[in-house]
């Protein structure tokens, strides 16, 4: 049987999520922003939170796991390059290491730029992936400890999964992102259409997240450095695909 997904909203535009297999009754959450909602689904869906993994160590993505772990005891797991600045771990894990959950694989990505030690969760048999504050619906987090380097890294990573894949991430920030990317790839007909999606889904209320990775594919900049539009309109024909993020990067920290 296929696995769950529901997607939460918590805190003022953060999202979290639960992953359910119905065969084995496990569930996992992915970062807890806050405990009122995730204890509220679990409950109204007769669901045992049986795992917590943790994308990085901002306040917005662990300060609710005490309060969560009080009414629901889980196997909390996340980076050993973390591990000194995040709630206690029951299980450290690295890039590149997998472990089970629900009869499948999930894969540990390194991505590190928004902090140093964030890790994304892959799920390829289900063709999910939480990426928290790396690869947004169309953005990227903000660079606070790691280099453009490294976030390029990171996102190149991210960008070589299967175009289908679910992207979840965890914040509603699409409608200042499709803003700023129209900036950088106005000529981009594929990013117009997704912005007027998106302002339709925000006008109801809806959230944007998550996404398919081949739309992130065709419309984030923060994945583009290579597009030529893009390095033409920023006259960095000649630059490097990481020379070309960074510009698009500190554009976005002004914009």
């Amino acid at each position: 049987m296929p696995l769950e997904l529901v997607t939460l909203p918590a805190l003022a535009d953060n999202y979290t999520y639960l992953v359910h297999d119905p065969q084995s009754g496990s569930t996992a959450v992915i970062d807890v922003p806050e405990a009122a909602p995730i204890s509220a689904a679990l409950t109204a869906r007769g669901w045992t939170l049986t795992d917590v993994w943790l994308t990085h160590h901002h306040y917005d993505h662990v300060d609710g796991l005490p309060d969560l772990l009080a009414r629901h005891p889980a196997q909390v797991t996340g980076a050993a390059a973390d591990a000194h600045r995040l709630p206690a771990l029951d299980r450290q894990v690295t890039d590149g290491e997998t472990f089970s959950f629900g009869g499948e694989v999930v894969q540990v990505l390194d991505v590190s730029g928004h902090t140093v030690g964030h890790v994304a969760f892959y799920l390829p048999d289900s063709a999910i992936v939480f990426t928290a504050d790396s690869l947004m619906a169309m953005g990227c987090g903000r660079l606070f400890e790691g280099t453009a380097e490294q976030m390029w890294q990171s996102l190149s990573k991210l960008a070589a999964l299967p175009a289908e894949t679910t992207v979840c991430s965890g914040h509603e920030y699409t409608t200042g992102n499709m803003k700023f990317a129209l900036t950088v790839d106005p000529g981009n007909l594929l990013l117009t259409s997704r912005a007027d999606e998106v302002s339709k889904l925000r006008a109801k209320g809806a959230p944007t997240v998550p996404s398919i990775l081949s739309d992130e594919l065709a419309t984030n900049p923060f994945l583009r450095a290579a597009d030529p539009g893009i390095r033409a309109h920023l006259g960095m024909e000649t630059a490097s695909d990481a020379e070309v993020f960074a510009e698009i990067r500190a554009r976005k920290d002004n914009f």
